[in-house]
């Protein structure tokens, strides 16, 4: 995946995030409770591209931030 686009997402995953008043510490459990292990370290390497964030990942933060796919990747 293009590098740059695994940062624009990773922005927009942060972007929706704070707009829930959710910390990375909070995501990344309710990730964990609902069966995707992402540490929040990891949480924070997806959002700043450093990590590539897997499709199965993609859909469950997509579900607990309450948007859609075109928010998180356009």
């Amino acid at each position: 995946m293009n590098p740059d686009y695994e940062k624009e997402v990773g922005k927009h995953i942060r972007l929706f995030r704070e707009k829930s008043k959710m910390t990375q510490e909070q995501l990344s459990a309710k990730l964990q409770v609902n069966g995707c292990d992402i540490t929040r370290s990891a949480l924070a390497k997806i959002e700043v591209g450093q990590r590539h964030i897997y499709i199965d990942e993609l859909k469950l933060i997509k579900t607990i931030l309450n948007v859609n796919y075109d928010d998180l990747l356009f």
